[in-house]
């Protein structure tokens, strides 16, 4: 099986901001100005309506900045940014993730819907704080899976040659599991030298655009040993495997945002796609406990 540990695919919709690094300069506005507007954000939240979109858990690390539809920059949060303009503009804040939870693969994640005020008053040599402001997903957002543990259907199965199972973390609100107001239980996989690997797959095949429409896949983990994102293509007559990213150890719980486009649309024919996820124990542990939650697949309609 193919072994890609080097998958850096930015989203289509953004191959025009390929090279763009964070940056902290000013740049300054279409005037004689020379002392600048100061803006702080403390952090950008998410709110979802949960029945449909599923956890509110987010890892947006930082902010795109526009005015008046320009791009002044982009700044990790919090962020504290001068900004050349006085009075009335519009002021446009993208929120940011790391792509495949790589460093370097920073872009605005195309599902969050951009802060926008109108006629924000900048007012030079003071600071603005707007301290934790919201996000949300675009209305036009199809979540095709959703898997939070909650329910005892589990919506993975195990590969015939898997040697171990996933299941939900026990009692409820235990201390191994992502809590929060909608979360009392997580998935659970514990492997042994007597059962080392692990090899789930979505428990359906799904219907996924294959034309370079942005598609992703979110998920908290927290894991022992590496575990390894995929996807399973079937075409006529054939199977493809994919192998998209290696989460690495972790003791406390992240949050990883996949990209799923550049193999979706390298197969136009195929008949759908499932999500896998694969783990073997190290030769130097006796135990190692993996940890998934809020599990979310997506695209823009």
């Amino acid at each position: 099986m193919k072994e890609n540990y080097k998958v850096y695919y930015l989203f289509i919709l953004f191959s025009s901001i390929i090279g763009l690094v964070l940056t902290g300069g000013c740049r300054k506005m279409k005037s004689a100005q020379t002392v600048p507007s100061y803006i702080k954000i403390d952090s950008v939240y998410l709110n979802t309506f949960y029945p449909v979109e599923g956890s509110s858990s987010q890892e947006i690390t930082d902010v795109w900045i526009y005015v008046d539809d320009q791009q002044l920059g982009v700044y990790q949060l919090p962020a504290l940014f001068p900004v050349l303009a006085e009075g009335k503009h519009r002021l446009e804040i993208r929120p940011g993730i790391k792509l495949n939870g790589i460093s370097s693969t920073r872009v605005p994640y195309p599902f969050y819907h951009p802060i926008v005020y109108d006629d924000f008053n900048f007012v030079p040599d003071s600071v603005i704080n707007l301290g934790n402001i919201g996000t949300e997903y675009y209305e036009n957002t199809k979540f095709v899976w959703l898997e939070d543990f909650e329910n005892s259907f589990i919506s993975i199965k195990e590969s015939e040659t898997s040697d171990t199972s996933i299941n939900r973390t026990s009692p409820a609100n235990s201390s191994e599991a992502f809590l929060s107001s909608n979360s009392a239980y997580s998935g659970k996989i514990v492997l042994t030298q007597a059962n080392p690997m692990f090899w789930g797959y979505s428990f359906d095949a799904y219907d996924l655009p294959r034309d370079g429409t942005p598609v992703a896949l979110e998920l908290n983990f927290k894991t022992d040993t590496p575990l390894l994102a995929g996807v399973l293509t079937s075409l006529p007559g054939d199977f493809k495997w994919d192998d998209l990213v290696y989460m690495n150890k972790s003791a406390q719980w992240n949050k990883i945002y996949i990209n799923i486009a550049p193999t979706t649309s390298r197969y136009p024919n195929a008949s759908g796609f499932e999500i896998y996820f694969r783990a073997i124990i190290g030769s130097d542990a006796d135990t190692a406990k993996i940890f998934i939650d809020n599990i979310k697949l997506l695209y823009r309609q």
